[in-house]
């Protein structure tokens, strides 16, 4: 399995509606990928850093999960326009995108 990490950085100046990222641009993203092999799409909303009163690194990160990379692919060939042209509804920020092998 592989894991799709989508990071939004939260700096002084940028901007991430939760809202619509969650009401929104989420159900689009499951909506058009879910056909395409994507297993499952989590969401961590950040809360702050590790000693007391630090910011969070990232006003949220997106999980995507497949079972292999060539479905990620193929969802991405076919939606990744819209689905990238959909970003600038709900942040200022260009995301931070890793795919990772899940190891157990």
């Amino acid at each position: 399995m592989i894991r799709v990490a989508i990071l939004y950085p939260k700096t002084e100046s940028s901007t991430f509606d939760m809202g619509y990222y969650l009401s929104k641009h989420v159900p689009l993203v499951i909506a058009r990928l879910s056909n395409m092999g994507l297993r499952r799409f989590d969401v961590d909303a950040g809360l702050g850093g590790v000693a007391p009163g630090q910011p969070a690194p990232f006003a949220a990160i997106g999980y995507l999960i497949y079972d292999k990379v060539e479905d990620l692919q193929g969802g991405l060939a076919t939606h990744g326009a819209e689905l990238m042209g959909d970003i600038p509804n709900f942040t200022n920020v260009q995301p931070l995108i890793q795919v990772s092998q899940i190891e157990r």
